[in-house]
């Protein structure tokens, strides 16, 4: 089987694995799993089953999983020539490593220019904003590749709009809306994951996919 065949992020347009590229291991589960855990985390803290003391608990998994890791995926699915993996991975890599920028040093440094909580509020909504903009482009992107990618975009979209509205807003049921649906998320993703490193160790289809209309 071709390895874009049993890769959730690759898109129709993928190039068949004899080519450049066709040497490196399929970075998706890695990506994936990274992306997982560290939602995993933050949205067990935003459902409020963990308190928000313990956020900062989620650094290291921002920096060197949900960052570095996705990172390095995506870096080698632009070696592969999955645009749809290579973007996505970097993007959220970026994601996690920004996020632990804006409330390590972006949030402390308005409040040491007194700015106020509603514009502090403002400030997380609008970033929110931007990667709910992205997620919800990708998700119709993740339309040509699997079932299981496109159900993990779905619910990340949600996740971002409710978080979003819930930081412009200040709303707590809000962003717990978000953090329970940050969870299913994860749980989507690490599915993705598992399929696709089991299906690799395998050599056989043991968790379905399900490519989408479109694939070649």
């Amino acid at each position: 089987m071709p390895a874009h065949q049993n890769d959730p992020t690759a898109s129709r347009t993928a190039p068949a694995a004899a080519g450049f590229g066709a040497h490196i291991a399929d970075p998706g589960p890695l990506g994936l799993a990274g992306f997982a855990g560290t939602t995993l985390f933050l949205s067990a803290v935003n459902a409020g089953l963990l308190p928000e003391t313990v956020e900062a608990g989620v650094f290291g998994l921002a920096i060197f999983y949900g960052g570095i890791a996705q990172l390095l995926a995506g870096l080698w699915e632009f070696t592969k020539g999955n645009t749809f993996g290579a973007t996505a991975f970097v993007s959220f890599g970026a994601f996690w490593l920004s996020f632990w920028y804006l409330v390590t040093h972006g949030v402390p440094a308005l409040v040491a220019a007194k700015a106020s909580p509603t514009d502090i509020n403002h400030a997380v909504g609008t970033f929110l904003l931007v990667w709910t903009i992205f997620t919800a482009y990708m998700f119709i992107a993740s339309l040509r590749t699997t079932a299981a990618i496109a159900a993990v975009f779905l619910a990340l979209t949600l996740t971002f709009l409710f978080l979003c509205i819930g930081a412009y807003g200040a709303t707590t049921g809000m962003t717990k809306t978000g953090g329970y649906l940050g969870l299913v998320t994860a749980a989507l993703a690490f599915y993705g994951s598992f399929a696709v490193v089991t299906n690799s160790t395998f050599r056989k289809t043991v968790l379905p996919v399900v490519p989408l209309v479109g694939r070649s």
